[in-house]
């Protein structure tokens, strides 16, 4: 009798909420991939890169872990808002804007940066320096104003969403609003040419919203949501 009671316990099916909660964690933690980025497209930013041998398979795996990355912030989106509407549709819509933004300034800097690869490919040589040099100069300031950016507005609208919603503990939200005051505060300074964008000081101020966003998909995949209002009559 206890073995059968097992069991039946064993395949009670996952409740729609506990499937949302661990898609949504899922697809925050698939948002950290495209950390190798950083060196992989170090030598694409070179201003001499399209004379050179070049490594152009470097910079394409980046595109696509780049690529990944847009899509499964769209997703975060997306997956929470049926249950984060509840809470204040509002922000909800502007959360998923604010990720669909988001993306769309990292595919234009894919686009870039394998705009100059092409450019290397066709051996277009020295008169196309200008426009390798341009390319990565866009590449630079769609990623000051979308991922150096954005994930201020995400961290304040989610952020504000499950602090008041209690769907995870407290000072998950909280860890979110600090890491957007300092990312602006980042920000403000790499755009000013107060800090460099690529420095220990500036990767210091980043890292609340990194630990933010990776705690958050730590627990929706490990815990869930915690028992709401807003999910009572879900």
């Amino acid at each position: 009798m206890t073995n059968a009671k097992n069991t039946k316990m064993e395949r009670a099916p996952m409740s729609s909420l506990r499937k949302t909660a661990m898609v949504a964690g899922i697809f925050y933690l698939l948002t950290f991939i495209s950390i190798p980025t950083l060196g992989l497209y170090s030598s694409v930013r070179s201003p001499s890169y399209i004379l050179g041998p070049g490594q152009d398979s470097q910079v394409i795996l980046g595109a696509i872990l780049e690529m990944i990355v847009a899509l499964s912030g769209i997703g975060t989106a997306i997956t929470l808002f049926p249950v984060v509407k509840r809470q204040n549709e509002g922000f909800a819509f502007g959360l998923v804007g604010s990720r669909i933004l988001e993306a769309s300034t990292m595919y234009v800097g894919i686009m870039s940066l394998l705009s100059i690869v092409a450019l290397r490919q066709a051996g277009a040589g020295a008169s196309a320096l200008i426009t390798g040099q341009a390319l990565a100069a866009q590449y630079y300031w769609m990623f000051l104003f979308g991922q150096s950016f954005i994930p201020a507005v995400n961290a304040v609208l989610l952020g504000t969403l499950l602090y008041k919603s209690r769907l995870v503990p407290r000072i998950l939200p909280v860890l979110g609003f600090i890491g957007a005051t300092l990312l602006v505060t980042s920000w403000a300074g790499i755009l000013f040419g107060i800090l460099g964008q690529v420095t220990p000081t500036a990767g210091l101020f980043g890292l609340p919203i990194a630990l933010w966003e990776f705690s958050l998909g730590i627990y929706l995949v490990v815990k869930g949501f915690k028992p709401s209002p807003i999910t009572a009559g879900m």
